[in-house]
């Protein structure tokens, strides 16, 4: 994650008014220093008037400040704040639903049945309305290379245009500290051509072919989960539909391996404390067409 690598022009604006801000920083800091050798060089050789010393003090130690502090602020209010703010609704191509839970992060498509987990895929060069709430405490949605950070609020929802120049894999995190696991609560977007992103919406759409094997309902996650064409409903964790097709689980935690998988489910606290992802006793049997169940989820 580097908000100075930007991909996108929001991100851009955003990179370039950092540069600027660095620059009237380097230049108070060198006036300061200046100043203070100028002034201790000065001391030892004569004694200043006081009408010169206030000129030097209200140009230099005001004026000057002022009027960087001014520059800055035209250039963010002008040129960055208005690209950077919440797009009106009839103005994007298409709008996703991200819903900040502790810790992952739900997306949904409205007008489509597609529901996945932290990863959500958008269309290159387009702009892409998303709409951020949470479902618990307040969270943060920033994608550093794409645009801003906007706050997940309880009960309310804010908006944020994604917009990616290029194809790519975009890391976002959370930015405001939600609890234990703040740090471990990251997610993806990726940005895929036209056709592949189409694509990709069509396969999410689809219910799972398989039915739940025995051990999905014997270890109880049915109750937190759903598989849509199954019976399995649960609307606690994620939805569990397509999870093959992600690369990660626990919201980036770890790879999304079958050997990760089957750690996960049978000592999930150990590899991320405090989920709400309980720990299943399995036996080995269970265990094993439990992982072989959910890596047919495509």
């Amino acid at each position: 994650m580097n908000a100075l690598t930007p991909d996108s022009h929001q991100a851009k604006d955003i990179a370039s008014l950092f540069w600027w801000m660095m620059g009237g920083a380097w230049i108070g800091l060198a006036l300061i220093v200046a100043l203070l050798i100028w002034s201790w060089r000065r001391s030892r050789r004569s004694t200043m008037s006081e009408q010169t010393a206030w000129k030097i003090v209200i140009g230099l130690g005001i004026a000057t400040p002022i009027a960087v502090m001014v520059a800055i602020f035209v250039i963010g209010d002008l040129f960055v704040i208005g690209t950077t703010q919440a797009p009106a609704a009839t103005a994007t191509n298409l709008t996703v639903d991200v819903v900040g839970h502790q810790w992952w992060w739900e997306v949904r498509y409205p007008g489509t049945h597609a529901v996945t987990a932290n990863e959500m895929h958008i269309p290159v060069r387009t702009p892409v309305r998303v709409d951020v709430t949470t479902a618990d405490v307040i969270h943060s949605f920033w994608v550093p290379q794409l645009n801003r950070t906007i706050d997940a609020i309880p009960g309310r929802v804010n908006s944020i245009e994604l917009y990616a120049d290029k194809p790519g894999r975009y890391r976002g995190q959370c930015d405001e500290f939600c609890g234990l696991q703040h740090a471990h609560m990251a997610f993806y977007v990726y940005a895929d051509t036209p056709a592949r992103f189409h694509a990709w919406l069509a396969d999410e759409e689809r219910p799972a072919s398989a039915p739940l094997p025995a051990a999905f309902n014997a270890a109880g996650c049915s109750t937190c989960h759903t598989i849509r064409g199954t019976s399995a409903g649960g609307d606690v964790g994620p939805d569990l539909t397509h999870l093959a097709t992600r690369s990660t689980l626990a919201a980036l935690a770890i790879p999304n391996r079958a050997d990760y998988l089957a750690h996960w489910l049978v000592d999930a606290q150990q590899v991320k404390p405090g989920s709400g992802m309980p720990d299943l006793h399995l036996r080995d049997g269970e265990l094993a067409a439990l992982v072989a169940y959910l890596e047919k989820l495509k």
